[in-house]
């Protein structure tokens, strides 16, 4: 493939998938600053890994498996430098409007328990939350489906958990 007709078809790919890209860096950078640096590191990761697309797998799980991974290294690098205090703010779990029900409570908490996870968690949680099948996740985070179901089964005992605590006061 020439490198015209090339970076015409990643451009499409990426365009078409932009979304996954943005919820990716939403749910770990809290600065818009900090989201754009990832945004454009995935996008970089994506170009240098193009070639080497397995076309068994969909573009959208070829993308959210870069994605994670490179969300999980800057969040891990900026950790360190301690730029990144609370890695989730503006976050795509976060649905209210400017009225504040039960429900919307409910969101706001779970939006918080899911910052408090480990990255790996965080990302079984958003892909979860996407609903995405087990085999897809095990796919894009590289472990069993087992796995997969195991560790989403943990996690929601951990929240429900933490949801009781907060109603039990």
């Amino acid at each position: 493939m020439n490198s015209i007709n090339r970076s015409h078809i990643f451009l499409s790919v990426v365009q078409s998938n932009k979304g996954i890209i943005y919820k990716i860096a939403n749910s770990y950078c809290k600065s818009v600053d900090d989201r754009k640096d990832l945004v454009q590191e995935i996008i970089i990761q994506l170009w240098k890994s193009f070639d080497r697309y397995d076309e068994t797998y969909k573009y959208s799980t070829w993308i959210y498996q870069i994605a994670l991974n490179t969300a999980i290294s800057f969040y891990r690098k900026e950790a360190r430098r301690k730029v990144i205090n609370n890695p989730i703010s503006e976050s795509i779990f976060f649905f209210a409007d400017e009225s504040t029900t039960d429900k919307d409570e409910d969101i706001s908490l779970l939006q918080k328990f899911i910052q408090d996870l480990k990255e790996l968690d965080r990302a079984l949680m958003l892909l979860y939350l996407e609903e995405k099948s087990y085999k897809e996740i095990a796919e894009i985070i590289g472990i069993t489906e087992t796995n997969v179901a195991t560790k989403i089964n943990r996690i929601k005992n951990i929240l429900k958990k933490k949801f009781e605590q907060i109603n039990n006061r």
